[in-house]
């Protein structure tokens, strides 16, 4: 459904949306390289949470898998599943925190960084 309308989306929107749950927990363990267990430990870690399906199956999006994999790769490089969590969270925030600064910067000046301080 689209947010502003709570209508049906097309079908092609859904192939675009990384947020679209797409992925069975089985496909995307496989896809992960990971037991369905790594996917629950990340649910009950509030990490990802992914949605249901009408049966209750947990579904997930190419977004949460892109997390789930960073987190997989700490996991394999010997931290602890926790800590390797708390990583991949504080990394997500520091990239939105940057994203929004991009936003609100003002445009850059050709070759002064700042704007020329008057009576120094």
């Amino acid at each position: 459904m689209t947010p502003e309308t709570n209508e049906p989306r097309p079908a092609a929107d859904k192939f675009e949306d990384d947020h679209y749950p797409a992925y069975t927990m089985g496909r995307a363990a496989e896809m992960l390289g990971a037991t369905p267990g790594f996917l629950r430990s990340l649910d009950e870690a509030k990490l990802i949470e992914p949605q249901r399906s009408s049966g209750g199956h947990r579904r997930y999006s190419r977004s949460q898998l892109r997390l789930a994999a960073r987190v997989r790769e700490l996991v394999d490089q010997g931290m602890g599943l926790d800590a390797a969590c708390r990583i991949v969270t504080l990394e997500d925030q520091l990239q939105e925190a940057k994203d929004l600064n991009n936003q609100n910067r003002p445009p850059a000046a050709d070759d002064q960084p700042y704007p020329p301080l008057r009576g120094v």
